[in-house]
């Protein structure tokens, strides 16, 4: 059944969350202010690790780095338009909705749960080529494996942030969802350049996640999301040239 990918991945974030919320109510503050810390920790080397994957090259005559000068024009032309557009401020508009909606209006991380949590399960290669995968063959062992490890992160983030972490789970259908959707006109233009490129920087963004979740919102990685169209633009381009 193709699109089962998803809906395995929402119920994981959904149980998850759930999880996360019951544990959240026998712990200490330190407790939770710990964890945010090893969650971010953790997300930091995510981010790490799939960023030199992605830049270094293993030569005959050594290490080499490709795809600098893509990272950096990603991040400050995606930084440019994402600023200009003020993408996290409509992240937590949304976050303050549906916060109102819920009644959770004294939730002070509400809105940090929901965009966080929000970030870190969306960006990636996996949501990417896992959707497609889903929706061209109704292959959903990707986004299986994603599952679980999402499963393991929304328990920790709705453990230290609440139930705001639980509504991630909508941007991640709708996200993945459209993706699936979409699959059979995307699939064509996905080389394995482009998926390597859009790790690259999927996997910076992530590691900007774990610097605001240790040193509290230093970067606005919601503003920066436009990056990931950047290296679909370049890549394009480069087909057509070619």
């Amino acid at each position: 059944m193709k699109g089962l990918g998803t809906i395995l991945n929402v119920i994981a974030v959904l149980a998850g969350s759930s999880l996360g919320i019951l544990i959240k109510g026998g712990m200490k503050e330190k407790i939770q202010n710990i964890l945010v810390q090893a969650c971010g920790l953790a997300t930091l080397f995510i981010g790490i690790s799939g960023t030199l994957q992605n830049m270094l090259v293993v030569t005959e005559d050594g290490i080499k780095t490709q795809g600098t000068m893509l990272l950096i024009c990603s991040l400050v032309i995606g930084g440019f338009v994402g600023e200009w557009i003020d993408i996290e401020e409509k992240l937590d508009d949304i976050g303050e909705k549906i916060k109102g909606m819920v009644k959770a209006k004294n939730d002070n991380r509400f809105v940090d749960g929901f965009v966080t949590a929000s970030l870190v399960i969306c960006i990636g290669a996996m949501a990417v080529v896992g959707s497609i995968q889903d929706g061209l063959t109704g292959d959903y062992s990707m986004l299986l494996s994603k599952s679980i490890l999402d499963f393991i992160i929304t328990i920790v983030f709705a453990s230290t942030m609440g139930i705001g972490v639980l509504f991630s789970a909508i941007p991640l259908g709708v996200y993945q969802g459209l993706i699936t959707l979409l699959a059979v006109f995307i699939a064509p233009y996905m080389t394995d350049a482009m998926i390597s490129d859009l790790s690259l920087v999927g996997s910076a963004l992530i590691f900007g996640v774990g610097v605001n979740l240790i040193w509290e919102k230093k970067i606005r990685v919601g503003n920066l999301l436009p990056a990931l169209f950047v290296p679909i633009i370049y890549e394009l381009i480069m087909q057509a040239i070619a």
